[in-house]
Formats: C-alpha cells, structure tokens, sequence
C-alpha cells in the first residue's frame, strides 16, 4: 500500500464516520436539542422511572424491597414499579406494571406510563386505580397499547391487604407458620384492551415471618415452558435465598432467575 493509499484510505473513513454523526444529529434536529443534550434528557428520564419505584419511608416491623433488570442490559425497560403511603403513612400502595414488549421498544412507553400510573396510584382509592389505569391506556390509543399490572393494597397496621391483577402472574403468598408459598389466584383483563371493566379484590392478612411476591413474566416464563414450571423454580430459588437473609432479597433473587431475554421487575413484601 502507497501512501497515497493509506492517506485516501483515512480520509474515506473520516467521511463515513462525519455522515453517521450527521445522521444521528439530525434524528433529533425535529426536537430541537442536540446530541449531547438528547442523551442526558433520555438519561433523566430513566432516572424518574426509578425514582417512581422507590419504596416510601415505612414503619421498623416491614421490609419491601424491589429490583429491575431489563432485556439485554438496556437502560430503559417496559417494567417498572410505582408506589406512594396514603392515610397518613398507614397504608402502601403499590404496583409491578409490564408494558407490552421489552426492552427500549417497550422503554418509551414505560416512561409515560409510570408518571400517570404513579399519579392515579396516590390519587384513587385502591378500588379505582387499574380501572383507570386501564381507560388511560384506551384514551392513548397506542399501537401496541396493552400492559399487565398487579396491584397491592396493604394496611401497614393489621397486614391486611387487597390485591387485584390485570393479566398479571399470581403473586405468591409466603406463609411463616408453615413455610409453604400459596399461589394467589387473582384475575383481570389485560389493560388497555377492554372498556369498562372492573377489578375484583382477593383478600388476606400478613403475620409476622410472611411475606408476599409480586412479580413480572419475565421472572417465569422462558420459551417453550410452561409458567407454572418458572413460578416453581422462583420459589425454590427463594427459599434458599431466605436461609441467608431477607435484606438483599429481591435483587439476589431477580439476577439468579428469569429469561436474560425479557424485561425483569419483581417485588418483595416482609412483615419482620
């Protein structure tokens, strides 16, 4: 190879990289704001997901814990959680909310989803919250409009507490006294799919050593196998995980089981 080869060479590389760049900023000239700006406002906006997520100050005798991990290492993810306290810190609600797809396809949607599911969450009375969440999702009319969500309704008091499901896997109940999991069979229309529907509770009680699941698909469900497979591997892996300790809990548990391959998001509740 010449020099004059070599010099032609880079210049043909200089070129092809000046138009990638020219490309990826005019992406974002419709928006108005430039490279560097798009990534931190990209970069905020995954942060306020999380922050929704972050479990309210709650009283000594209760551990909740939540983790996230989405499809591929992306930093956005179609999974998220909200919660908010009410009735003076007395009471915690709480939903684990999946987006139909994964991963950045699933993100964008994510991200407008979680602030308005966050604001219904502390508004509504817990009877109301996925009956709105669901007409949301209508009004917007997205192409790939639908999510599944578990709601959790918990007297910080008693442990009473209410949960309703929308197209969601059935949260698993932990009982101290027998040291057995108890599937909670809980059923509801997938959101954004169906007008007018309601979300019936099922009811029950917290004692001291139990603690509730509340859990995605991606967690249990991998191709070709069936759900109740994945729900039985989740809970063995549990019950392992708890002869350590209850602290760390969600996040040790959510990086040994589930599919690499589909967004992750799952929910611990401890009554000490």
């Amino acid at each position: 190879m010449t020099v004059w080869q070599g010099v032609a060479g880079g210049l043909a590389l200089l070129l092809v990289l000046c138009i990638v760049a020219l490309l990826r900023l005019s992406r974002r000239s419709p928006l108005g704001i430039g490279f560097r700006r798009g990534e931190s406002m990209l970069v905020d906006l995954r942060d306020r997901i999380l922050a929704q997520g972050t479990i309210p100050k709650l009283p000594d005798t209760w551990l909740v814990e939540s983790a996230l991990s989405s499809a591929g290492g992306s930093p956005f993810a179609g999974d998220f959680v909200v919660a908010t306290t009410r009735a003076d810190g007395g009471r915690l609600e709480v939903a684990v909310v999946d987006v139909s797809g994964k991963g950045e396809a699933a993100g964008t949607r994510a991200l407008q989803l979680s602030g308005a599911m966050g604001g219904l969450l502390a508004a509504l009375p817990a009877d109301r919250f996925l009956a709105a969440a669901n007409e949301y999702l209508l009004q917007r009319d997205w192409e790939e409009g639908f999510a599944t969500a578990v709601h959790l309704s918990l007297d910080l008091g008693t442990g009473d507490y209410e949960l309703r499901t929308a197209g969601h896997p059935p949260p698993v109940h932990r009982s101290a006294g027998s040291g057995r999991w108890h599937v909670l069979k809980t059923e509801g229309p997938v959101l954004g799919l169906i007008d007018g529907v309601s979300y019936e509770p099922l009811v029950g009680r917290l004692s001291s050593g139990d603690a509730l699941l509340l859990y995605t698909d991606g967690m249990v469900e991998e191709p070709r196998r069936d759900i109740e497979l994945g729900i039985d591997e989740m809970l063995g892996t549990a019950e392992d995980l708890f002869r350590q300790s209850f602290d760390g809990l969600a996040e040790r548990l959510a990086a040994k089981v589930g599919s690499r391959d589909d967004d992750r998001a799952l929910l611990l509740v401890h009554r000490r």
